[in-house]
């Protein structure tokens, strides 16, 4: 039996540095690109910057068909609110913050596009007659 045979090691060549990706017209040096970046809004529309009394489930319908001339999100809003939408489910499938949704639906709360519903508060308490016909019901049991 012989022995296995060793092979010598060869160095490695050091690696090559790389090089700098060419900027962008505009960067600033030395800043990197955030390689996701996140869009930024802005809504300026409001010009005393007051808000409509909106709750996570305040419902948005829509009043009219989308504009040409209307933002890319008034248009989703629009589409999306055919039918009744909570503020949080616009939210959510638009991808966009409670508090850019708030501004962007008093914006067109104000221009007449959608309207505002409140959802239905369930009473504090239960009426008498109800608990008294099922006081009824289970005293025939």
């Amino acid at each position: 039996m012989t022995p296995p045979r060793r092979k010598r090691r060869q160095p490695q060549p050091p690696p090559l540095p790389e090089q700098p990706k060419p900027s962008p017209p505009g960067a600033a040096d030395g800043q990197a690109e955030p390689k996701n970046p996140e869009r930024l809004y802005a809504f300026a529309e409001s010009q005393d910057g007051a808000r409509a009394e909106l709750d996570l489930v305040t419902l948005i319908v829509a009043r009219s068909a989308p504009k040409p001339d209307g933002s890319p999100e008034q248009a989703a809003v629009l589409r999306l609110c055919a039918a009744p939408l909570s503020v949080a489910e616009l939210s959510a499938y638009l991808s966009l913050p409670f508090s850019a949704m708030t501004v962007l639906i008093t914006d067109m709360i104000t221009a007449g596009l959608v309207q505002a519903r409140s959802p239905i508060v369930r009473q504090a308490l239960p009426d008498r007659s109800l608990l008294e016909a099922v006081m009824h019901g289970l005293q025939r049991l």
